[in-house]
């Protein structure tokens, strides 16, 4: 009983969260917008050459496939970006076709694409998943997408107040972007193409 009661209050409060707002056409950076540029909370640090301290993104989650994905996704590639939507959210369905293309146009060693679908929960109603899984295919956002749950909840969407919004994550575990809002295809190449010069 328990269990339930807390599952039931966990997803009411983040489901009043996100319904608070649904990002806009423009993408912004966070820090644009005068947020802090990596909405998480951690549970390690990565020491840095120069002996400083970076967080690094630690969570367990389940896919829509029912695979278990930990952080160690983000080793596969140089550049992961991660896209937190929601059902119910017409701005991000409209930039997932422009992703699905994106995740097919770069080796995938160097980029990658994550969906985090931030109003459906792990071990949630089939009826819901079916839903999602027919918004995935319509979009043609043929990348992973995770399902909602504490750890990455506590790991990345703390801080997060409307979707879409993006988080490009190195290799490391450590957001080094974020991007409220839906942008075009064009412009979010030219962001990645940017990062991936920097790293």
């Amino acid at each position: 009983m328990k269990k339930a009661y807390r599952k039931i209050c966990f997803t009411g409060i983040v489901l009043a969260v996100l319904l608070a707002g649904c990002g806009g056409e423009n993408g912004t950076d966070a820090a644009d917008r005068g947020g802090d540029s990596s909405a998480q909370e951690t549970a390690e640090l990565l020491t840095e050459e120069d002996g400083s301290e970076t967080s690094r993104i630690v969570f367990e989650c389940q896919d829509m496939e029912g695979n278990t994905v930990s952080a160690s996704v983000f080793t596969q590639s140089k550049l992961t970006m991660v896209n937190v939507w929601a059902t119910y959210c017409n701005p991000c369905l409209s930039e997932m076709p422009g992703l699905g293309e994106l995740a097919g146009e770069y080796e995938p060693d160097e980029f990658q694409i994550i969906g985090i679908i931030s109003d459906v929960q792990e071990g949630g109603d089939a009826a819901v998943l079916d839903n999602a899984a027919a918004l995935i295919e319509q979009t043609g956002a043929d990348y992973t997408h995770l399902l909602l749950n504490e750890s990455v909840y506590y790991a990345l969407l703390t801080d997060v107040a409307a979707v879409p919004t993006t988080f490009f994550v190195d290799e490391n575990g450590v957001v080094v972007d974020t991007v409220i809002g839906a942008m075009e295809k064009s412009a979010w190449e030219e962001k990645i193409n940017a990062l991936l010069e920097e790293s």
